[in-house]
């Protein structure tokens, strides 16, 4: 089973010693939850994607879905859109059927199933009011770029054909999903379609020439992502001479105006944090409606952990859905 290959005695030995506060520690800046986050993440991301590590890091993934996803308030429903993986997940009560959320999950394009998805699609479904509906999309590097997005239009188009239209829809995504919401609205534009309703993104993934100054800013203080992590799964989406300034990699350097109303999170222990405040002041200076929420000792997609932060980051998800219905 995949689940036993976590169980490797000398990984399990060091994250354990890094769970309990030593004085010979360098990450000295990281209190203890971000010291717990950072030795349980480092068990499955090697910053490998090799077969057997993705193996790994995907099977923890859906491990980690089944200990936090939320039991009580909403139902699910697997469905397929052509060869693409999908699920609604509806609301137990009374709601606004008129809207729904359209959730692009993250894993930096190389890990991310259902399971996974479902964890924030759930979390949004029930503090905005409205169904979720998300999808697994091919995964790097098995199907490298342009995959990804080819499915994200698919099933934007299938949503269409459901009797949805644009405005219908508040596209929401975190980390890689964040950066599939993106690159799937500059398609759109592209193509010359209306725009979704607004734009939710999470730590998104906006700028793969790193150039950001929290590149190292937070490198010693981001309790998930690292730049070798970066490097591997941004070589096994594109392929490693690709030119990631390019808008169809990173979509803080397309062409911002007409985007929707957006909605941006980000912590500020993330080495991904300018990847946001980037993206807020682009998209302001293109004229675009951004708000930018910063979470003080937060980490990458902290949002998915059962927290009082995470709550109060999804309660303010809902305030901006629901003021621009």
């Amino acid at each position: 089973m995949p689940e036993e290959k976590n169980h490797d005695p000398a990984r399990l030995t060091e994250a354990l010693k890094k769970l309990i506060p030593q004085r010979s520690q360098e990450d000295t800046r990281l209190g203890p939850m971000m010291r717990a986050i950072k030795a349980v993440h480092s068990v499955t991301a090697t910053g490998s994607t090799s077969p057997e590590d993705l193996e790994r890091q995907r099977a923890g993934q859906e491990l980690f879905a089944r200990l936090v996803t939320p039991a009580i308030g909403v139902t699910t429903h697997e469905t397929r859109v052509k060869h693409i993986p999908a699920e609604w997940v509806r609301l137990d009560y009374a709601h606004d059927r008129r809207h729904i959320i359209l959730y692009c999950h993250g894993g930096g394009y190389t890990c991310g199933q259902l399971g996974y998805a479902r964890i924030l699609a759930s979390k949004l479904a029930l503090h905005t009011g409205l169904d979720a509906f998300s999808f697994e999309y091919r995964l790097a590097p098995e199907h490298p770029f342009p995959a990804a997005v080819q499915d994200a239009l698919a099933v934007w188009d299938h949503l269409m054909y459901l009797g949805f239209g644009a405005k219908d829809v508040i596209l929401a995504g975190d980390s890689a999903g964040g950066n599939l919401a993106l690159e799937l609205c500059l398609k759109l534009k592209e193509q010359g379609r209306i725009q979704p309703r607004m734009l939710v993104l999470m730590s998104p993934w906006t700028d793969m020439t790193c150039s950001g100054l929290s590149h190292t800013e937070c490198a010693d203080i981001d309790p998930m992502l690292d730049a070798k992590y970066i490097r591997s799964v941004r070589e096994a989406y594109t392929g490693p001479d690709a030119d990631w300034s390019k808008p169809c990699y990173s979509p803080l350097f397309g062409d911002l105006r007409g985007l929707p109303s957006t909605l941006i999170q980000v912590g500020t222990n993330e080495i991904l944090r300018s990847d946001s405040e980037l993206l807020h002041h682009k998209l302001l200076e293109a004229g675009i409606y951004s708000v930018l929420e910063i979470y003080p000792d937060c980490w990458h997609v902290f949002q998915q952990m059962p927290l009082r932060r995470a709550a109060q980051a999804l309660e303010s998800v809902g305030r901006f859905v629901q003021r621009n219905l």
